[in-house]
């Protein structure tokens, strides 16, 4: 499914624009912080968050969708883009699952940019991509995240959480059970 008409979007208070490789900076300070990746194995050094970067870049080109840099649309305190939302495939979850998913820059939490952005990114799945479904998931213990699922329309669907197969149990065994929370499209 290829869809270029998805590149470019806006919602009240936000532009979701696709990544470049000048976003490499921000990027790679906001996957860097400790706090943003609390939920995670680990940070991510620079060669790591760039080849993430390069991947989401790459599945645009591939796909004609994916992860958006998310911005203000007004300018304020944050110079620089706030983070990303998006879908992405979900492999671990089957070949055709996709995902909402997105992490914001610390200093952008708490003021609904989470949810206003996966909103769009939902719906642009349901009515312009066309998905039947759409998941997110994160460890039981992100509460911040479940939240933004719940407000997004997502329902926790506790006989499809798993435990993470790219997770050691034994280096981070709070990281292994993930919470999966789901939505369907209009039939």
């Amino acid at each position: 499914m290829r869809v270029g008409g998805a590149a470019l979007r806006c919602t009240r208070r936000l532009t979701l624009r696709p990544f470049e490789a000048a976003d490499g900076g921000w990027f790679a300070a906001m996957n860097a912080d400790p706090d943003v990746m609390r939920h995670f194995a680990s940070t991510l050094d620079r060669p790591s968050s760039d080849g993430f970067l390069s991947r989401i870049i790459a599945g645009w080109d591939e796909r004609g969708w994916g992860l958006w840099a998310v911005e203000g649309v007004v300018a304020g305190p944050l110079r620089e883009p706030l983070g990303f939302v998006g879908l992405n495939p979900a492999p671990v979850l089957g070949p055709e699952t996709v995902e909402v998913g997105w992490r914001l820059r610390r200093a952008a939490w708490g003021q609904g940019y989470a949810p206003e952005a996966a909103r769009e990114a939902v719906r642009v799945g349901f009515d312009v991509l066309g998905v039947e479904e759409i998941v997110s998931f994160t460890v039981t213990a992100n509460h911040n995240s479940r939240r933004v699922m719940a407000k997004i329309g997502l329902r926790h669907d506790p006989a499809r959480d798993f435990d993470h197969p790219g997770i050691d149990p034994v280096t981070h065994p709070h990281l292994v059970r993930h919470v999966l929370y789901v939505a369907t499209g209009p039939r």
